[in-house]
């Protein structure tokens, strides 16, 4: 295909301003990396530095040496699994029940949903209702208050209307229920969506603390979020990763180091993630915008 001149000028530029989008978004998260090795007083005095005397993996062994980042590590896959689970789930059998065109009350249905996207009882009442329910300090706290979303119901809404109507219609033809039809034909057809809310739903949940800060008083239900942001915002390191013996000065450097290395380890699991859900996110995203 010729390009004309001004095609090509235009391709250059596009080319140009993504790939500084890519350093800015690679940058801070390569320095993150690279101090989260280093030693910090080198990191402060000279920044980053590639000589093999610097580094050190003291921040990850005193990282590990203590259960409380690895607790809320597990506290957070736990919250956030179930959380995909029950999210995906309802939205998918929510979503295809709302594209059927013969659905009694489908519109009663959607403006009923599309209410709450706006309005919604506030903090307290929902901390009331969470709390006369007796999910305080349960996993249900974190769970289930967000787990209908609105906006994962019009995609999945969505994408099943494009699926081909014929297909459901041959189905019956041959004797297929209506559970049938969307257990053994749709969702075959809709892995696209699926990942795509199963990857926005997992990386909410692994990101949310402000929920885990309201309706959770211990510390041993606490999700690696909440456990990040006391000691990056806090400055509280726990006692098991730093004696009592150190002065101030080292209490400064380990702490330093530790911020680094839980950051880290906070993002690894999404960055394990994407790659097997990437061939998914365009197709599914596309598809769920477009119509």
């Amino acid at each position: 295909m010729n390009n004309s001149k001004g095609d090509r000028m235009l391709l250059l530029i596009n080319h140009v301003l993504l790939g500084v989008i890519v350093l800015v978004v690679l940058a801070p998260l390569l320095y993150v990396l690279l101090a989260s090795f280093l030693q910090p007083n080198v990191l402060i005095s000279k920044g980053l530095s590639f000589n093999a005397t610097d580094w050190t993996l003291e921040g990850y062994k005193r990282i590990f040496s203590d259960g409380t980042i690895l607790r809320g590590f597990f506290n957070s896959l736990l919250y956030a699994t179930t959380f995909t689970i029950v999210t995906v789930t309802v939205s998918v059998l929510a979503g295809y029940s709302l594209s059927n065109d013969d659905l009694v009350g489908k519109k009663a249905f959607m403006i009923f949903f599309l209410i709450t996207m706006f309005f919604n009882g506030g903090l307290i009442p929902t901390y009331l209702v969470i709390r006369d329910l007796g999910m305080l300090n349960t996993i249900w706290a974190i769970v289930l208050p967000n787990a209908i979303s609105v906006w994962f119901i019009i995609l999945a809404r969505t994408y099943f209307r494009a699926i081909p109507k014929e297909l459901k219609e041959a189905a019956r033809i041959d004797g297929a229920s209506e559970f049938g039809i969307f257990l053994k034909i749709i969702l075959p057809l809709s892995k696209p969506i699926i990942f795509v809310l199963a990857l926005y739903a997992f990386i909410g949940q692994w990101n949310a603390y402000f929920d885990a800060m309201i309706y959770l008083d211990d510390r041993e239900l606490f999700p690696l979020q909440l456990v990040l942001r006391s000691i990056l915002i806090q400055n509280e390191v726990q006692p098991g990763m730093i004696s009592d013996q150190l002065a101030m000065a080292e209490l400064q450097r380990i702490s330093e180091m530790i911020k680094y290395s839980s950051i880290v380890i906070a993002s690894l699991p999404l960055l394990i993630m994407y790659p097997f859900f990437q061939k998914y996110f365009e197709k599914g995203v596309m598809v769920g915008s477009l119509k």
